[in-house]
């Protein structure tokens, strides 16, 4: 089942993150294919995500882009460019403490009405936590099924990337499933958007504002 999978880190200046999620994943994965892709990078660090890479060349693909697209469309260049029916996006602020979550997670999609598989959430119209809403699979640690994303919104620049792409997703009937990835993956939480922020200007500030008045 490995085999069919792709998974894939989007980088963005932050090298040592980078570095300790990578070591990490391969002490569990060194065969699985990994993408990692530099979200344009200015600091330097592309000759990082290279050494990385050549620890593994036969199994590990980088993808350097010339500007910032963020994260988002980001992680809908790699769907769009990947040929794995499996996709496993993977945060940089994070360290793998366990192996076989990935041959776990992949099973679930033997059951052809998955989409995604991973920790679950619900949130609102505008993508925060909400007691009802949109079920979603948290984008830190995420498994998705390549073919049925193609047919769907892609993933956007917002706060909720996969937001209106999941959405989509329920109205037909695609299901995500749950899986205790945090026993597997320890996520430090807001590592890159912790040091650069979410970049969203305006329209995010005005999105927290209206989600704050319950709008």
């Amino acid at each position: 089942m490995l085999n069919q999978l792709t998974a894939a880190m989007i980088h963005f200046q932050t090298p040592d993150l980078l570095t300790g999620a990578v070591e990490s994943f391969r002490s569990f994965y060194p065969e699985v294919h990994l993408l990692i892709f530099d979200n344009g990078s200015k600091d330097g660090s592309r000759s990082v995500v290279e050494s990385l890479a050549a620890r593994h060349p036969d199994v590990t693909r980088t993808v350097c882009s010339g500007k910032n697209i963020f994260h988002g469309p980001a992680m809908d260049w790699v769907m769009r460019n990947t040929e794995s029916p499996l996709v496993f996006f993977l945060d940089t602020d994070v360290q793998v403490i366990n192996g076989g979550f990935l041959e776990a997670m992949a099973g679930a999609f033997a059951d052809l009405t998955v989409y995604g598989a991973g920790r679950l959430n619900t949130v609102n119209k505008r993508g925060f936590t909400s007691a009802s809403g949109t079920r979603i699979v948290l984008t830190p640690y995420m498994m998705i099924r390549r073919n049925y994303y193609l047919k769907l919104p892609p993933f956007e620049h917002h706060g909720m990337p996969t937001l209106v792409n999941f959405t989509v997703a329920a109205e037909k009937g695609y299901r995500f499933e749950g899986f205790p990835i945090d026993d597997y993956i320890r996520h430090f939480g807001r590592g890159t958007a912790g040091k650069y922020g979410y970049q969203l200007g305006v329209k995010g500030r005005w999105s927290f504002l209206m989600n704050k008045l319950g709008m």
